[in-house]
């Protein structure tokens, strides 16, 4: 923990925009603490499924949510937690969880608990951290905003992609369904929708590469001297 004045740069943007990617290698550059804020909404969706409760029924949800005890750590620059002393690991990149955890990021009840939890994390030190309300409800008033996106079908190549190192399988038309269906639920939802924050630098990534994208972060943050 620190008592120094912290910076957050806020990194939004749809899923498989490249944000997770291109957040950690900017906080590594940085030497910045690394947040992946949707880890937080797809914990609590594990343990939602761990618990028998139906994600879809908003009272259950939040009635679960007092009885949990949260932890978060430090590791590597990258904030990891448990949930009732339990680490879920790789677990909240499962099927389930990817599916699920639209339904729960959309209680209004849960991303109050949440936000509050990420700023919080200031206690770390200076962040970068991605996620879909970063810049527009968790930390509106950084200056440092940037909103990824790439076109659709590129990004469910890259998830697809992904998918199939770590699991052996990805159809890429499976996966636009799958992350279509979820741009809308993100976009459509009352609470916190995603959209571009104001006064956020908009980077298409279809067209560039992980390395570009950061190199393109680092020199704003350069030109407003946040670092050398």
């Amino acid at each position: 923990m620190s008592n120094k004045p912290v910076t957050v740069v806020a990194v939004d943007g749809p899923a498989a925009s490249g944000k997770s990617t291109v957040a950690r290698q900017t906080a590594q550059a940085l030497g910045w603490v690394y947040v992946d804020s949707g880890a937080l909404y797809r914990g609590m969706t594990w343990k939602v499924l761990r618990e028998g409760v139906d994600p879809t029924k908003p009272a259950e949800v939040i009635a679960l949510l007092p009885r949990l005890t949260w932890e978060f750590f430090d590791e590597q620059h990258a904030i990891r937690f448990t949930i009732d002393g339990e680490d879920p690991g790789q677990q909240i990149r499962s099927e389930l969880v990817r599916e699920a955890v639209s339904d729960i990021a959309a209680i209004p009840e849960v991303r109050t608990f949440i936000v509050g939890e990420l700023r919080k994390m200031t206690d770390f030190g200076s962040l970068v951290m991605e996620g879909r309300d970063i810049g527009s409800v968790v930390f509106p008033d950084t200056p440092f905003k940037f909103y990824l996106d790439a076109d659709p079908v590129e990004r469910a190549r890259r998830r697809a992609a992904e998918l199939a190192q770590a699991e052996g399988r990805g159809d890429v038309d499976q996966v636009l369904h799958s992350l279509t269906r979820r741009d809308q639920k993100d976009s459509g939802r009352k609470t916190a929708p995603l959209q571009i924050p104001l006064g956020a630098r908009v980077i298409d990534s279809t067209k560039l590469g992980i390395a570009e994208v950061v190199a393109l972060m680092l020199a704003d943050l350069r030109q407003a001297k946040v670092v050398t």
